[in-house]
């Protein structure tokens, strides 16, 4: 009788009669290719993900680490990743040698792109980069977008030399004089401070009169053609997620310090006051967090279509779109630190 009654709750259970549970499935199999190594700017993904944002929205996230912009935004652009992070700007030079990437939100409504030097080296300024070596990583958007940086500074493009430098061995590198300049994110600012005091100069490409969006997300063009919903969620889960990382951090940071070994917890602190500002400008205050400006974006198109050129131009209006977010979810700048 037992057994009978097992075989009819077994039928029950596969035709749905007398349960109101839907058979389990899996979530979309869903990647994410970061711009670097997990930082405080990647938090809010690791958060949502503890939290169950993602998976209750249908989506198995996996969270894979980056090696550069140039990287992400090629691999994106090439379907082997749906999403991913990337400096806009880098992503724009990929569209026009036929990535196939769409940006959906902004991270950085500011250029985080900074170059950093010791003064003892006999580098008071940009005049002075001529002649120096300057250290990233390959795929690193600020050697992708050098050209545009030199001759916004008044620069021959060739007058420096690059030398291949890890993320994470920047600063070393700089310490030990393997290298004249660095270029990192200014949410990495204040552990430069930190490592060099007043010998530490510095600039920020705004600071010269180049501010095109940074980091964003960014999506395959035919995986949202495909998965208009998926991606919808995607980001509004995202939003939602820095949102509530800008009111309170450390949940978010506890998420990324369990995932993420090696990671120094007051470091990432004063990396996320950092971010804030970066996240902050009249478009996310106002028309949404992670917003994107069309017309921002004309002029971010001929920054690279003037000091790069397109391989094959390309209308700008295809490179993003702000229908995915939820307008609803603004940056609160009462959060920033002036």
């Amino acid at each position: 009788m037992k057994r009978l009654q097992a075989a009819g709750s077994a039928l029950m259970l596969a035709f749905g009669l007398g349960v109101s549970a839907a058979p389990a499935h899996a979530g979309e199999a869903v990647n994410l290719i970061l711009n670097w190594t997990p930082t405080a700017d990647h938090s809010p993904y690791y958060f949502a993900k503890a939290q169950g944002w993602y998976e209750k929205a249908g989506i198995d996230l996996t969270i894979e680490t980056g090696k550069g912009s140039g990287v992400s935004a090629a691999k994106v652009g090439s379907g082997g990743s749906p999403f991913g992070v990337a400096d806009l700007a880098t992503m724009l030079v990929a569209k026009s040698k036929g990535a196939d990437a769409v940006a959906v939100m902004s991270v950085y409504a500011n250029t985080g792109q900074t170059f950093y030097w010791l003064k003892s080296y006999g580098v008071n300024g940009v005049k002075d980069f001529a002649g120096h070596k300057i250290g990233n990583p390959p795929g690193d958007a600020s050697r992708v977008m050098w050209p545009a940086f030199a001759k916004a500074a008044g620069l021959a493009p060739d007058s420096v030399g690059f030398v291949n430098v890890g993320p994470t061995a920047k600063i070393a590198a700089l310490k030990s004089h393997t290298v004249d300049i660095i270029s990192d994110f200014y949410n990495e600012h204040d552990l430069k401070v930190i490592e060099f005091g007043q010998d530490l100069g510095y600039v920020n490409w705004k600071d010269i009169g180049l501010n095109p969006y940074g980091n964003s997300l960014i999506v395959n063009g035919a995986y949202l053609q495909k998965n208009p919903k998926v991606v919808e969620d995607f980001v509004r889960v995202t939003q939602k997620a820095f949102a509530a990382c800008v009111a309170d951090v450390a949940p978010c940071l506890k998420a990324l310090l369990d995932q993420v070994s090696g990671l120094d917890k007051e470091n990432q602190e004063r990396q996320w006051e950092r971010i804030k500002f970066l996240m902050t400008d009249e478009f996310t205050t106002s028309k949404g967090l992670g917003w994107i400006d069309g017309e921002r974006m004309k002029k971010d198109y001929e920054l690279v279509q003037t000091y790069l050129g397109m391989e094959k131009p390309f209308d700008v209006t295809t490179a993003f779109t702000t229908r995915m977010l939820d307008q609803s979810i603004k940056m609160d700048a009462s959060k920033v630190k002036k």
